[in-house]
Formats: structure tokens, sequence, C-alpha cells
């Protein structure tokens, strides 16, 4: 247990997909005190019950990163316990399939090109990424803003520097989130620093599709990735924890506010020659 973050109250928007239970676990192996916040309660459970059995150090927060209401519901909860919020994670986003192309270059034959993409799954996946993470700022960061400790930490990707081929709108939307972690960590210059991680290429449930043939190889554009990324694998979570907890620790990167770290395996620096 390290002593830092064992003073630390922490609530991990999406505490239930790979990212956010992997730091879920990483820091509560480090004694933090957290809240995991998702929407689907049993899920919240299960991953509650492998870190944390007695329920001393974990707290079920059930809630929709795009209610404002439920948000505010759960803080009370959290605070209830615990006491005021001094990290928020903002894990919570997505891509979705409506909002996908099938052909990575205009092809008129596609059957789904970008004049078929759908509004509405444009609309979800910028809603999840960009508000997911302002609402709750706003609503955990009350809390934050009086911690001599507090930080937020926002997840981006590299396809918010360079987008990806298939997937306008996600890219567009984690480029929001850099855009908006410079701006709140302006904003809030003083009192909160606030900073994001830009993972590289995971293989995650979400992307599997786009990985993986159907006979569990690598698919063309798994290929791809890799011929490009000087280290020659995917990420693993857990390469995002060192990262994670330098980033939360004000005595290591206590005048780090406003950026963005890729940990990409060599992507962002590699031209292809």
């Amino acid at each position: 247990m390290t002593k830092a973050f064992s003073n630390l109250n922490i609530v991990i928007t999406g505490a239930t997909g790979v990212i956010g239970s992997t730091f879920a676990k990483g820091l509560a192996k480090k004694g933090a005190k957290i809240g995991l916040l998702g929407r689907d309660e049993t899920k919240i459970e299960r991953l509650q019950s492998e870190i944390d059995s007695d329920k001393k150090q974990t707290i079920v927060l059930k809630g929709d990163v795009l209610d404002k209401k439920s948000l505010i519901n759960a803080k009370e909860i959290f605070n209830n316990k615990f006491g005021k919020v001094d990290v928020l994670l903002n894990v919570a986003g997505g891509n979705s399939p409506t909002a996908t192309t099938e052909d990575e270059f205009y092809d008129k034959q596609s059957k789904k090109n970008f004049f078929d993409l759908d509004e509405k799954g444009v609309e979800q996946v910028f809603n999840l990424n960009y508000l997911g993470s302002f609402l709750p700022s706003q609503v955990f960061g009350e809390d934050i803003i009086g911690s001599e400790l507090g930080t937020i930490i926002n997840i981006s990707s590299m396809n918010a520097f360079t987008p990806l081929t298939k997937i306008p709108a996600y890219s567009g939307a984690k480029a929001s989130i850099n855009n908006f972690t410079q701006w709140l960590a302006t904003y809030f210059a003083g009192h909160i620093r606030v900073n994001a991680i830009a993972p590289g290429f995971f293989e995650t449930n979400q992307n599997k599709q786009l990985l993986r043939n159907q006979d569990g190889s690598y698919s063309e554009r798994a290929n791809k990735i890799l011929s490009q990324t000087p280290m020659g694998r995917f990420g693993n979570p857990e390469d995002l924890l060192g990262t994670l907890y330098w980033l939360i620790d004000d005595t290591q990167s206590g005048f780090v506010t406003g950026v963005v770290v890729p940990v990409d395996g060599g992507f962002s620096s590699y031209s292809g020659v």
C-alpha cells in the first residue's frame, strides 16, 4: 500500500470497462478509496467482489455519465461513505457501429460509406465521450476544487491527434477531449490539475470486430496497425498504470497540467519508414 494513495478518494466512471476495471484494481492495491461508477449495478458489484470483498475500500455507484441527476446522487452516496472526492477518472467512452464506415476510403459500392452513417449514432458517440466527461467533471469537480491533491484525468486516444479511417465520430469526439482537457486545466489552474492519457492500440471488446477475423486471426487492419507500431504489439491495459499513478501523485507531477500523454508503443513517433 502506498501512503500517498491511501489518503485519496477516487471516482472512476466506466469502471467496469477494460481500462476502468484495470485502474480500479491497480488503485485498490495502493489503498485508495474508490467509487466504482457505471450503469450496470450487477457488473459493478462483480468488480467490487474481485477487488474488495469486505467492501471497506470501494463503493458501488450506479449512474449514467449523461444523466446529471444520477451523478449528483452518486456523489452524495460516495460523500456519505468516504467524504469528498479528490480525484476523478473520466474513463467512460466508446464508439458505435452506426457511426463507423465499412470502407477506409470512399467506395460507392460499400454497404456503409460516409453517406450512410446514422446521425443519431454520431450524436451518441459525441455525447458519450465529450458530455460523458464534461458532466462528471462538473459534478465531482465541486468536491475536487477543495482538495489540495485534486486532479481530473481524462481518457483520450491516439486518434485524437490523427484521425483513424472508418471512425470519424470517435476520432472527432476524442479530439474534443484533448481540447477540453487543455481548457479545463487552464480554467482550474492552481486549483485542479487536469490531464489526459491517450492510449494507443489496445485490443478490447469494443474494437475486436475491427482487429480479428472470424477465425480469431488478426485482420488486415490489425496487421497494418502493428506494422506502424515500433514495439510490434498491442497494448495491455496494465501498460497505462504507471502513467496513471504518476499523474495522480502530486509529489511527482505537481507541476504537470493540461497535457495529453501518449501510451502507444511508439505509434505516434513512427513515420512508416
